[in-house]
């Protein structure tokens, strides 16, 4: 289910109310954890975080996270551990072991067939079908999945280890792992030894007497037995060559510099995380010292990132806040903040702003540009810098949510309710599904047949005993309309951005005032990564004329810009030319004055 990218929806702190309800929804799906360790699971004050995101199947999934590592996703008000909670309480789940190359394919999202399964001496813990169960490796009690049972012991006895046994969920390496601290499995002694594995265990001993030195690893991928090299040919097991490769050179590096070496080992004992971090404070001092001026503050924070910090990022290593151990870019200038680096904030509802940054502050004056920088390139560069890459126009694709009432026509296809789709795989879902019940009109093939489950998904109530036949534009634009709007829109460098309904568009309008003056008014420039104060300045300084920015009447988090004057030409101008936004996307435009000839 996690083999490639989701989609993340939303990220918000659970409340009080939810807390408790998931500690009892916990209890009743896990009796076996007692008080003491559901307490622990799931705390009172920690904080914990409800994130809902799409699988790249259009699933909708809820994960839950604790001290930043997901412990639970849920599927349809059913949950399922972790592994991260699993190795936490590894006999949380009846256990099933494999081979340790299996992996591999599992990460991948292939399903776990009986044949890979090791059967131990004193046999198998006795499941039903459905039951939720936890994939582990041979000699580690550790599990590396979480998969559901598509048989019951006893079936799979009679079927003599053949076919499907798992369909498994979530794996160690899985994307949902990466979604946590990315930690290696603890190494757990199994509770009853198998002769299979006393024999690894022996060959391990045999192998360490035979060498001068093994270095010991507890990355379950590393753990292969010898017969095993032959899996180095396939792609999945590339990994293992160069981890192997990287432990021979470790143990016979005799050629390199010491100082290398220590620099390497020190470079390579840094988590992905503690990485992410010192990327994100080294741009930070670098788009500081060498890139903001005073007289730009105060200055957006969400301009500071875009257009400062992300310029300062080196060739081939992209910045990522949720790969931090901030994850959020609020929380990382709030740390800023205390060591007294900047003043931020919140000038706006909604809109925080840099607002102060003490130049003289040790950590700016000791900031050295990194190699392939340098700070006068840096300022020669800026004003191009600023047009090429501080905007960019996001793409935007309309798509669909299959809602309750759509369900009957989708479910053939395997969607269910809330499954995404784009307007093509709509029209290719109910294109087959016409053909495959034959319901084209034999006497003329423009027409669709309307049977009983296209009756109740597309016809209203007056037109059920009237209609039976559709044109083929008829029957599509009515499926579409019935849709739940979708929409997603992906800013240059950022992940893709999945919102309810139809995207508005950049409302641009001419209001009067006293005195018979005009004043155009521009509105939802947000929502396209425009930011308001930067198009205000830029529209003032070609126009000549007061700008200001205003909060949107009946809205929180949103402002305005306001501007003397009918300045709709200009604007024409900035946002179909300069930043290339689509014409479709921008109401007003028609209002422009008309420009007559003087006399």
């Amino acid at each position: 289910m996690f083999c490639r990218a989701f989609r993340v929806r939303s990220n918000t702190a659970i409340k009080g109310s939810d807390r408790r309800k998931l500690r009892s929804d916990v209890a009743a799906a896990f009796p076996t954890l007692s008080a003491e360790q559901l307490t622990e699971f799931i705390p009172n004050k920690e904080e914990l975080n409800v994130i809902k995101i799409y699988s790249h199947k259009g699933e909708a999934v809820t994960v839950y996270m604790n001290n930043r590592n997901p412990i639970l996703f849920e599927i349809e008000k059913a949950l399922y551990p972790t592994v991260y909670t699993l190795w936490v309480y590894p006999d949380l789940l009846p256990a099933f072991s494999t081979w340790p190359p299996v992996l591999q394919k599992l990460a991948g999202g292939a399903d776990l067939m009986l044949p890979g399964v090791v059967v131990p001496s004193s046999g198998f813990p006795q499941v039903e079908r459905g039951t939720l169960c936890a994939v582990t490796l041979l000699g580690n009690r550790a599990p590396v999945a979480v998969a559901v049972a598509t048989m019951s012991t006893a079936e799979m006895l009679a079927a003599g280890m053949k076919g499907k046994g798992f369909v498994v969920l979530h794996t160690y390496t899985d994307h949902l792992w990466e979604y946590g601290d990315k930690s290696y499995p603890p190494t757990l002694a199994p509770l009853v030894t198998d002769p299979a594995e006393k024999e690894s265990a022996e060959d391990e001993d045999e192998m360490e007497e035979k060498e001068s030195v093994i270095s010991f690893s507890t990355d379950p991928l590393q753990q292969v037995d010898v017969g095993d090299l032959s899996l180095k040919e396939r792609e999945g097991c590339a990994v293992l060559m160069g981890k192997e490769e990287l432990h021979e050179n470790r143990d016979a590096g005799t050629a390199e510099d010491a100082d290398t070496e220590i620099q390497q080992e020190t470079e390579d004992k840094r988590t992905p995380q503690e990485q992410m971090d010192a990327l994100f404070n080294q741009c930070f001092f670098h788009a500081l010292k060498y890139k903001v001026k005073k007289s730009d503050l105060p200055l957006l924070t969400s301009t500071f990132l875009r257009s400062h910090m992300f310029s300062c990022c080196p060739a081939g290593q992209q910045l990522d806040i949720k790969k931090s151990s901030y994850k959020k870019f609020s929380k990382f200038l709030q740390c800023m903040q205390h060591q007294k680096v900047l003043q931020v904030k919140e000038l706006n509802k909604g809109v925080e702003s840099i607002v102060e940054v003490d130049w003289k502050h040790p950590d700016i004056r000791a900031f050295a540009v990194p190699e392939g920088f340098s700070s006068t390139s840096a300022d020669q560069d800026r004003k191009s810098e600023d047009k090429e890459q501080a905007y960019h126009a996001p793409e935007i694709i309309p798509l669909y949510g299959v809602s309750t009432k759509m369900i009957p026509l989708f479910q053939d296809s395997g969607h269910r309710k809330g499954s995404i789709l784009s307007s093509s795989e709509v029209r290719n879902i109910i294109i087959n599904y016409v053909k495959t019940n034959e319901l084209v009109d034999e006497t003329n093939k423009n027409f669709v047949k309307v049977n009983a489950v296209l009756c109740d998904c597309l016809l209203d109530k007056s037109e059920q005993d009237e209609v039976s036949n559709l044109k083929w534009d008829d029957l599509l634009s009515r499926c579409l309309d019935r849709l739940q709007p979708l929409h997603q829109v992906t800013f240059f460098g950022q992940e893709p951005i999945v919102r309810k309904g139809n995207i508005e568009p950049i409302d641009i309008t001419v209001a009067q005032r006293s005195s018979n003056k005009k004043v155009t008014i521009i509105k939802n420039l947000e929502l396209y990564g425009l930011d308001p104060q930067c198009v205000a300045n830029i529209l003032q300084q070609k126009v000549q004329a007061s700008a200001t920015i205003t909060p949107v009447p009946g809205s929180k988090d949103r402002v305005q810009v306001q501007i003397q004057g009918n300045q709709i030409h200009h604007l024409a101008k900035l946002l179909l030319e300069e930043y290339q936004l689509p014409r479709k996307y921008i109401q007003g435009l028609e209002k422009a004055p008309k420009l007559g000839r003087k006399k």
